[in-house]
């Protein structure tokens, strides 16, 4: 039996994927959380993933705190560069298969097409940067390794922008949400069903692939959806970045192309509005 070691357990992606993997028996199962792959000690974590021995991992734990990257630089790079590099080695070294999850901030927010997998990537904040790192850490040890990225993730686990905005709109008349970010938002659980497919596919094809659902919004957007499926009373207005200001910058545009996703592993992409209900149900 196989072995499957999925790191961040705990977090929205490992949860959602821990609640598929009941339909998957054929697999052993390992979900890590902090104290069983350490990902800011990589003494400890060389011996972790040599006692786990796993066969699969899905390396789904991150430093992902974006604004508090900015002042925590180093451990953000500990978390997203280093231990990955360390993971990728393993993997190699151990023909173990690695899906590795990125994100859409390794872009600038320049572009105004949906990016590709091979688009020029120039992350504007320190947590861009780490999962950069990683990402070509990744691959130049384990050119054999799977990367994800994707984007606004959200999910029934943990703390996320959808139910940030479920609990303000009960909360409050009004509140006001940034209108000049576009992108994707991703249902942690559509992320999640990917992977597994990914892993349950004849073929393994290494390299980076984009995944979000579909749809072209801005953060105002998507609240608005929230508000119209919980059926809220809240007014919701828009307002750009310069009156939000954060200690990180992010990308003005980020949306995702998931041509490739499509094509090769002939994967079903929801639109974001069919995926935002389940939150609802």
């Amino acid at each position: 039996m196989k072995k499957v070691l999925v790191t961040g357990a705990n977090g929205q992606l490992g949860s959602e994927i821990a609640v598929l993997s009941v339909k998957f028996p054929k697999y052993e199962w390992i979900f890590a959380d902090r104290t069983k792959i350490t990902l800011n000690d990589l003494s400890i974590l060389e011996t972790q993933l040599k006692e786990i021995k796993p066969n699969i991992i899905l390396s789904c734990g991150a430093y992902t705190a974006v604004d508090k990257a900015e002042t925590e630089k180093e451990l953000a790079f500990t978390i997203n560069h280093l231990a990955i590099e360390l993971i990728a080695q393993y993997a190699v070294e151990n023909n173990v298969k690695l899906i590795h999850v990125s994100t859409d901030y390794v872009f600038d927010g320049s572009s105004s097409i949906a990016l590709g997998e091979d688009s020029e990537t120039n992350p504007i904040n320190a947590y861009g940067e780490s999962k950069l790192a990683g990402e070509i850490a990744c691959l130049k040890e384990n050119p054999n390794s799977i990367i994800i990225r994707t984007s606004w993730v959200y999910s029934k686990f943990g703390n996320n922008f959808v139910k940030t905005m479920q609990r303000l709109m009960q909360e409050r008349d009004e509140i006001k949400v940034v209108n000049d970010q576009i992108g994707s938002p991703t249902n942690a659980a559509d992320l999640a069903n990917a992977m597994i497919d990914i892993l349950e596919s004849s073929k393994w094809v290494p390299g980076i692939y984009n995944f979000s659902n579909e749809g072209e919004i801005s953060w105002h957007e998507f609240a608005l959806a929230i508000k119209e499926l919980g059926n809220y009373n809240c007014n919701v207005g828009g307002i750009p970045t310069s009156e939000y200001p954060t200690p990180a910058r992010r990308p003005k545009f980020s949306l995702l192309s998931k041509e490739k996703i499509k094509l090769i592993y002939n994967l079903d992409v929801p639109d974001y509005k069919e995926s935002l209900k389940k939150m609802f149900v």
